[in-house]
């Protein structure tokens, strides 16, 4: 689709769906897998588009979320390296 990723972290579930939700409405991104819980209610959900759109996505998605919860981290990695992928699905299967 793109060559950019954009990440949301906040805390809690209902947060990130929101973030998730606001995120595919606003913009022509998609869902890049499913989220990363990584202890203490932190949830990380994971977009990948066009850098104009990721960035519109991440933009609405920490609005929609910051109205329901905390949100911790908010990137946008404009060309993420092709290894990049390995980390957050590592990650997941740490978690599993």
């Amino acid at each position: 689709m793109g060559n950019s990723l954009g990440l949301i972290e906040t805390i809690g579930l209902s947060g990130a769906v929101a973030a998730v939700d606001q995120m595919l409405k606003s913009a022509n991104v998609e869902l890049v897998g499913e989220y990363i819980y990584s202890g203490s209610g932190l949830i990380t959900v994971m977009v990948q588009g066009e850098i104009g759109a990721v960035r519109a996505a991440i933009e609405a998605g920490e609005q929609a979320a910051g109205k329901l919860t905390t949100i911790k981290s908010v990137h946008v990695i404009p060309r993420p390296h092709s290894d990049t992928e390995r980390v957050f699905l590592a990650k997941k299967e740490e978690s599993n």
